[in-house]
């Protein structure tokens, strides 16, 4: 039995939350990063004994349509597969059905699911610490219900909340700016889950590209990106009264 991580997480919060799942089941583990542009054509194999854990973040509601498109390379081959989404303490609505849709069409066999807030990859203030002390104790205890599953070798159905149709896409994302702080050392460029910034010049971006993902704003080293401030701001009120009440972590087995 092979433990294996499949993560989409361009700033790291979606990552931090499957690992705190998968470290609970074993020492050892295999990470595939589709945040890397090799999976956009590259695929992966698994094995029928072996475990996935597929997280990705919600974006709108919705599967990144970028994570979408490489989790489809996968082969899963009858592996079992354990689903997490990751918000920022809005709302995931429709995350988790497509993410089951995506994983049962790539041939894996869903187990549990599970629904964590992490910190708000766009307004920082909203989950700001997430996950926290209390978060990591519950998701250690899912993790120990699903293992459990896992080692009964029970195969019952879960059900996760979602809508089919799924809602419509979210469009006209916020797209980082390149400052003066920028000295061209390509970093964001290399690293986008997108493939969004031209190589050459930082400062060219493909808006058509860009997922508004915060890889860039998050990774810089000069701290040359960042979204426009008024821009944000009307997005921080916009979303204050949805964000500002704890939102729960949620394990559907």
């Amino acid at each position: 039995m092979l433990y294996t991580q499949v993560v989409f997480s361009p700033t790291g919060g979606t990552r931090k939350v499957s690992e705190l799942l998968i470290s609970a089941w074993t020492e050892n583990w295999n990470t595939v990063d589709i945040s890397d542009m090799k999976f956009e054509k590259e695929g992966y194999s698994f094995k029928p004994e072996d475990i996935v854990l597929i997280a990705v973040p919600s974006y709108g509601g919705r599967v990144p349509a970028t994570a979408t498109r490489r989790l489809l390379n996968l082969q899963g081959n009858g592996a079992q597969a354990v689903l997490v989404c990751v918000y920022g303490n809005r709302a995931y609505e429709d995350t988790l059905v497509e993410l089951k849709d995506i994983a049962a069409g790539a041939g894996f066999k869903v187990t549990a699911a599970v629904a964590a807030v992490a910190e708000h990859s766009i307004i920082r203030q909203y989950a700001a610490g997430r996950p926290d002390a209390e978060d990591k104790q519950v998701l250690k205890d899912y993790a120990e219900k699903i293992q459990q599953k896992l080692l009964n070798g029970t195969l019952t159905e879960i059900h996760v909340p979602g809508n089919r149709p799924y809602k419509k896409e979210m469009g006209g994302g916020m797209v980082p700016q390149c400052g003066k702080n920028c000295n061209q050392c390509g970093l964001c460029a290399i690293q986008c889950p997108a493939g969004a910034i031209d190589v050459s010049n930082c400062k060219i971006v493909d808006k058509s590209k860009c997922i508004s993902c915060m890889r860039c704003v998050t990774n810089c080293p000069q701290n040359a990106r960042a979204i426009n401030k008024v821009m944000l701001s009307a997005a921080s009120v916009a979303m204050k009264k949805v964000c500002q009440s704890r939102k729960q972590c949620e394990l559907f087995i």
